[in-house]
């Protein structure tokens, strides 16, 4: 099945991308460069590291995933979001836009894109887990239809994405995009 996508700066990504990705989620999230943003989790976690190829290739390869890439005129990586198929859901992560160009609505079209692609396999629901901590990026989540379910789900620390400098946890938030067959 090919899946078609209304924006045409949005294609799948592939293997090649590996850097580019690696290097966007990273400046998104973490280090000097994630300061220009609102994305950054310096405050929460220490360190540079996001993620690494090797965990990107990994997700890659996970039955039923894929990472959309959001591509500028001059075909520059500069936003991204993992999309996995479970059963008649999806699960939403990595969404990272350029710390640069954040506030331009590239988060919005690659969101649009996630609801495409669950539409086009028949899926129900996108759900995804954001530190709880994160109030102003729930709150972004929130007005784009997302709701936190009160779920709550451990985030172990791992040595390679950073020391956490404090306890954490993720929040569960979903959207119902149809129910019963009726889109909402």
């Amino acid at each position: 099945m090919k899946i078609v996508f209304s924006n045409p700066h949005i294609a799948i990504a592939g293997i090649a991308d590996i850097a580019d990705l690696t290097s966007l989620l990273n400046n998104a999230y973490r280090g000097e460069e994630s300061k220009k943003g609102w994305t950054t989790e310096e405050n929460l976690i220490s360190g540079d590291v996001r993620t690494n190829a090797e965990a990107l290739l990994a997700i890659m390869q996970i039955e039923n995933s894929v990472l959309l890439k959001y591509s500028n005129d001059r075909q520059e990586i500069i936003g991204c979001v993992n999309l996995q198929q479970h059963e008649n859901k999806i699960y939403l992560g990595m969404l990272s836009v350029s710390p640069h160009l954040q506030g331009l609505g590239i988060g919005k079209y690659l969101l649009k894109a996630a609801e495409e692609y669950a539409h086009q396999l028949q899926c129900s629901v996108i759900y995804m887990t954001v530190i709880s901590l994160r109030t102003e990026l729930i709150s972004w989540y929130n007005r784009h239809g997302y709701r936190d379910t009160g779920e709550r789900k451990s985030f172990e620390e791992d040595i390679s994405t950073g020391r956490h400098l404090q306890p954490l946890e993720f929040a569960v938030l979903e959207k119902v995009l149809f129910n019963n067959g009726l889109l909402l």
